[in-house]
């Protein structure tokens, strides 16, 4: 297999903190001298820190995923999920949070509903609800439906239970007859022979049938097998070089204009042909039992004809961005769809080392819509936020970055979540410190400002075309 070039953005890096910015040499890769300090910013020259806005107060979980729709964002928390306006992206401010307890509570919005996914064992679906082991028979997880028309007061519309609840979800719209409907692709894992609801082999999805009109009709409508062979048994080594066997998928990633999804599922990543949404088939499959632990999630380019996959080595509570780990695992890994067929390219990973303290891996992003460019976001928990150049995907290469010192109140559990374009800006979860507001400001992603989208759901991709109009 090819590395990555082990080329990151070399120049020159701010340190910001409070009002003093310094500007020092970047190391590539960065040694332990290079670590920002605790509350200190490290970024290159062209991004700017628009704005910070804090957790609502009755949020006291960590941050999770997002999702956008017209002047609005939404961020999910392990309590249960907020809305800001980002009308102007630099006075984003909260305009509403609901607690309703169930992690990890990943969100998708379609229209005027929310959906949020649950996969936290609890003793009944209500906002009141409190953990209990999933061995108990009337235990409840899956997924919640909320209606967002009154953005300042979300109503509580629907719960469906599903197997092994929802750790993330996916959303299918329906088309031409079955536009009236939206599907939603339920990915969750880790079966138990003691859990009622949760049994081995667990090699499916559920499917959520949703008619836009009539929400509280939901239900599963299909629970179709992905992995009739019983997918990838997995490796048990010591840490680092385990290998997940596949029981469930971590994420799917539709792009419904292509009647296509890529999954991370555990211990690979799969192709699916979602023509018939309620029938996915899965055409291709890829394992990497040499470097990837954990496949987490997946993103494809523009034209559809690449997938990102990521590595959620550890967990993302362990320190994975250091020299011990090395270039290859906890990383991205780029594939280009060949007669079918995954072909591998190359692996990226954040060039900087994080100090030993610092969750770091590969995690949630999306694209920037530039045209004949594959250009991506993407979070690293403490590692910060990552621009990447894939136009060559053997030789994926960092064009920005933003990263804060190491969180030394939350150790091993700090950092960003989630970081996705929407309409001209980079916006990142924080675990711990709220919702982040940055621009990119870069020759390369200059015209992507251009590109207007009325809604951003990166487990749903839509495609940007040369008009300049998103989806």
């Amino acid at each position: 297999m090819s590395t990555p070039s082990g080329k990151g953005l070399t120049g020159r890096f701010l340190f910001v903190a409070g009002v003093a910015v310094a500007t020092v040499l970047a190391a590539v890769p960065a040694q332990a001298a290079d670590i920002p300090a605790p509350g200190e910013i490290a970024k290159s020259a062209n991004i700017e820190h628009v704005t910070n806005v804090p957790k609502p107060a009755n949020l006291t979980d960590i941050n999770t995923d997002m999702a956008f729709q017209g002047d609005y964002a939404f961020v999910g928390n392990y309590s249960g999920f907020s809305i800001y306006d980002i009308k102007d992206p630099k006075k984003t401010s909260a305009v509403s949070s609901v607690v309703c307890p169930g992690g990890q509570m990943d969100l998708s919005v379609y229209g005027d509903l929310l959906f949020a996914a649950v996969d936290s064992s609890r003793n009944n679906d209500s906002c009141s609800s409190v953990g209990q082991s999933a061995a108990n028979k009337d235990s409840w997880e899956g997924v919640r439906i909320f209606d967002v028309s009154d953005k300042k007061n979300p109503q509580y519309v629907k719960a469906v239970e599903t197997n092994c609840g929802s750790h993330t979800l996916t959303v299918v719209p329906g088309k031409g007859r079955d536009k009236k409907n939206v599907y939603v692709y339920v990915s969750s894992y880790s079966p138990s022979a003691s859990f009622p609801d949760c049994q081995p082999p667990h090699d499916k999805i559920s499917i959520i049938k949703v008619p836009v009109k009539d929400p509280a009709s939901a239900s599963v409508v299909a629970t179709p097998v992905l992995f009739p062979d019983g997918g990838n048994p997995g490796e048990s080594l010591p840490y680092p070089y385990r290998t997940s066997a596949t029981s469930g998928c971590h994420d799917i990633t539709a792009y419904p204009e292509k009647n296509i999804a890529a999954g991370a599922c555990m211990g690979e990543g799969i192709l699916m042909d979602i023509s018939n949404p309620v029938d996915p088939k899965v055409t291709a499959t890829v394992r990497d039992d040499e470097n990837f632990a954990f496949w987490h999630s997946a993103t494809f380019n523009n034209e559809g004809t690449k997938v990102v996959f990521t590595d959620e080595l550890g967990g993302g509570s362990a320190a994975t961005c250091n020299e011990a780990i090395g270039p290859n695992r906890g990383a991205n890994a780029y594939y280009d769809i060949e007669g079918g067929q995954f072909a591998f390219k190359g692996y990226f990973k954040i060039p900087r080392h994080q100090d030993d303290t610092e969750n770091c891996v590969a995690h949630n992003g999306s694209l920037i819509p530039v045209k004949g460019k594959d250009i991506m976001v993407q979070a690293w928990y403490q590692g910060g936020i990552s621009v990447v150049d894939f136009t060559d995907s053997a030789n994926a290469k960092e064009i920005a970055f933003f990263e804060r010192g190491p969180d030394s109140a939350h150790r091993l559990s700090g950092g960003f979540w989630s970081a996705y374009y929407y309409n001209g800006h980079i916006y990142g979860s924080d675990f711990n410190l709220g919702l982040d507001v940055l621009k990119i400001n870069d020759k390369l992603t200059d015209k992507a400002d251009k590109v207007k989208f009325k809604d951003l759901n990166p487990q749903t991709q839509g495609s940007y075309h040369p008009d300049n109009k998103g989806h």
